[in-house]
């Protein structure tokens, strides 16, 4: 196979495509959440903590030897950074489990087949399709 139809094959298969849908799907998705969390919860959060716009705090460590060289550590930034991904996450977490919820009660689980079964005879585990066990070799109904 030529390299373009190598490519071609990988591209286009089920599974890649699903998983590009997905991104887009997500990206977008993610892009609400943002919004929504940016807008509405942390004006909330601005407006409980006392300094009010927390995010733009930060610790100035001066260079002695050039005072233009200045190091900023903020610790704000960081902060809303960390609690915008923890709202972020029990959001995607909220929504994903109510999706399963939907999709396990809507059309159920599929009863999943064992993979051995017990033998009759001599109680020793054998693959589920087997017709002979193979410690005792005994003929399986």
């Amino acid at each position: 196979m030529s390299f373009l139809s190598d490519f071609k094959s990988f591209a286009f298969k089920g599974n890649v495509v699903d998983l590009a849908v997905g991104v887009v799907i997500g990206g977008a998705f993610g892009k609400i959440v943002t919004a929504l969390v940016s807008d509405a919860v942390m004006p909330v959060v601005s407006f409980v903590l006392p300094s009010g716009d927390w995010r733009t705090s930060g610790l100035v460590l001066r260079h002695a030897a050039n005072p233009k060289d200045d190091v900023v550590l903020k610790y704000g930034d960081l902060a809303g950074a960390t609690i915008d991904f923890l709202i972020v996450a029990f959001v995607l977490f909220l929504v994903v489990s109510k999706i399963i919820k939907t999709a396990e009660s809507r059309f159920g689980t599929a009863p999943v087949a064992p993979a051995t079964k017990e033998c009759p005879h001599c109680l020793e585990m054998i693959p589920a399709k087997a017709t002979r066990c193979k410690a005792c070799t005994s003929i399986l109904s």
